[in-house]
């Protein structure tokens, strides 16, 4: 399922691979406008989870020691206390680890954007012809906003189109805006000289965007087409939610404003969310774990969106599974 992986690629991009500066989004959280006891409920559901909270955890078996990262991949000014919080940690490892790292991250975002057959429909219909004419021109709408002619984005893939959608047009303008975490990090362990790992390939995870049919693709992003166009608001909210650690909250937050967005029945959209978490969280998780099971006798740190985190099939749990003892520490 790509189109709610569409809506999301911002945060799983950007919390995958990164909030921009307050001088250049301005929101407010959107949790304040909710009735309390929607609020509370929301907030019960996500402390159910296995491992809700917390952006800096220990994992420790025998002579192995992992720092678990939970980042957000967009800047933030609130994210400087962190890193010189956390420069001790990068200090003391022997490796960190991330999604894709720098080298490999540049070398995906090349393959996307220098290969015309994988961002652009290059034989065939384009999506004027793939959707709905409502469909259409909301996307239309959306696009005008980010200053993307309408032409352009009929040419784009559906993923691709989804991905800048997910972006609110403040964003787009902040020359900052993807000195999320993530870079941050890299370059403190540049600092130190620490060699640097990807968990995944560009490959791997290109192929969780390009798997799905194109027809397939444009069928999806009709149906969330009312739900993409993201704004300062909602980025100001999964903001506040990333700095009080509170990933769980995070995403049953972006779960349960997705299906209000999409205009969706429950029977509908639940199948959809479920494959979203199947594909772009849980299986890179399991994913991942090949890799970091391999870290042996050294201390290492991990660091990704903070959305890995938590849940049954999150990174906390996979380790404490394999043995891993668990503790919380300062972020």
């Amino acid at each position: 399922m790509r189109g709610l992986g569409m809506r999301f690629l911002s945060v799983l991009l950007l919390l995958l691979m990164p909030l921009a500066a307050q001088a250049a989004c301005e929101g407010h959280d959107l949790r304040d406008d909710l009735p309390d006891e929607i609020r509370a409920e929301m907030e019960q559901a996500a402390a159910a989870i296995p491992y809700p909270e917390g952006n800096h955890w220990v994992a420790t078996r025998g002579d192995t020691v992992l720092h678990l990262i939970g980042t957000l991949h967009v800047n933030d000014p609130r994210m400087g206390p962190a890193i010189e919080r956390l420069k001790p940690v990068i200090a003391g490892a022997d490796a960190v680890w991330f999604e894709l790292n720098s080298s490999d991250l540049a070398a995906f975002e090349r393959e996307v954007m220098g290969n015309p057959k994988v961002a652009l429909i290059t034989e065939g219909p384009t999506l004027i012809e793939l959707m709905s004419e409502e469909g259409w021109n909301r996307i239309a709408r959306a696009l005008a906003e980010r200053n993307v002619p309408a032409w352009m984005g009929a040419k784009m893939q559906p993923w691709v189109l989804g991905s800048i959608l997910s972006l609110p047009p403040c964003l787009l303008r902040d020359p900052e805006a993807k000195q999320g975490m993530d870079r941050r990090l890299a370059a403190l362990a540049d600092s130190h000289g620490l060699p640097q790992h990807s968990l995944e390939t560009g490959a791997e995870l290109l192929a969780l965007f390009t798997a799905t049919p194109i027809e397939q693709q444009a069928r999806e992003l009709d149906m969330f087409s009312a739900m993409l166009g993201a704004d300062a608001d909602q980025l100001a909210t999964l903001s506040a939610i990333y700095f009080e650690e509170r990933h769980a909250e995070f995403m049953e937050f972006s779960r349960r404003d997705a299906m209000a967005r999409s205009g969706l029945t429950p029977e509908e959209f639940v199948p959809l969310w479920d494959s979203f978490m199947l594909e772009l969280v849980e299986g890179r998780n399991r994913n991942w774990m090949r890799h970091i099971l391999d870290i042996r006798d050294q201390t290492a740190v991990i660091a990704v969106g903070a959305a890995h985190l938590h849940g049954n099939q999150g990174l906390l749990k996979l380790l404490a599974e394999a043995g891993y003892s668990l503790n919380r520490v300062a972020f």
